[in-house]
């Protein structure tokens, strides 16, 4: 399967968290065997990627040990990678070149520091921005100009990438990972600058606490994570129609649907 937007469509990621704390599903699919079956679910909804991560990186999530976390993603990468194309979302260096040993053939990189894993065991690799760590990552978080500073960021670190003889290499800005709401727009609207690095551009919007703050109840309370399909939505299909070549989400069936009636991506002019 290429790596590359497909001729039709963006391509889109679905999300498996093998965690007990992430803020989308809150340990659904915690069990390995519940998480290969939700990843075989993902398949059937027309997931090109699915992506597996075993740390939670949500504002305040505490550390995984290194043994936890293969614990959790290694098998169920090896039960998957013969039928989907497997990513591995993760910050630790030996989780990565255990998730590529099982079968994963990207790593999605929080961090943005994992090109030389990437690089050793040639497979892709996802640089992706963000300010701060959990635990700290959306106190305050402040930019003199979000867009060029982010943007600056990418470039050089997918540059690396490049000069660490990498083949494939996509940015992802980190909407919502140290960012304000009108950070993640800026940014939202910045994606065709983005795609005009010359570099495949992911965006993941889902579920995000910025859609639920958008979508807030005339009394103000954000929306609840499972009120926030249409912003999910919206996003992504934004994002596709400014030129991200690929999407990263929770609900894969209808994001596949949008990707479709979208069709290719193309970045403005």
């Amino acid at each position: 399967m290429s790596s590359q937007a497909t001729e039709e469509r963006s391509l889109v990621m679905g999300v498996l968290n093998v965690t007990p704390d992430s803020f989308s599903d809150g340990g659904e699919w915690f069990d390995g065997q519940r998480a290969i079956i939700r990843g075989h679910e993902m398949i059937g909804e027309g997931a090109d990627i699915v992506d597996v991560g075993g740390e939670s990186t949500r504002p305040g999530a505490e550390p995984v040990p290194v043994d936890e976390e293969l614990r959790r993603v290694v098998p169920v990468i090896e039960a998957l990678a013969p039928h989907v194309r497997v990513s591995v979302d993760t910050t630790k260096e030996a989780v990565a070149e255990a998730a590529v040993a099982a079968g994963a053939t990207l790593v999605n990189d929080v961090s943005a520091s994992l090109w030389p894993v990437a690089a050793a065991h040639g497979v892709g690799w996802v640089a992706m921005h963000r300010k701060g760590t959990p635990a700290d990552m959306q106190d305050r978080p402040h930019f003199d100009d979000v867009v060029a500073e982010v943007t600056a960021y990418l470039a050089d670190r997918a540059g690396r990438g490049v000069a660490a003889g990498i083949t494939e290499v996509w940015i992802d800005p980190g909407i919502g990972f140290g960012k304000t709401v009108e950070h993640n727009l800026a940014l939202l609207g910045a994606v065709d600058g983005l795609a005009a690095t010359g570099f495949p551009v992911l965006i993941g919007t889902s579920r995000k606490s910025f859609l639920g703050v958008l979508a807030a109840a005339s009394d103000g309370t954000p929306a609840p994570v499972d009120g926030r399909l249409a912003g999910s939505l919206a996003t992504a299909t934004w994002a596709m129609q400014r030129g991200a070549r690929m999407v990263r989400v929770h609900d894969v069936a209808a994001t596949v649907q949008a990707a479709t009636l979208v069709g290719a991506p193309r970045p403005r002019r």
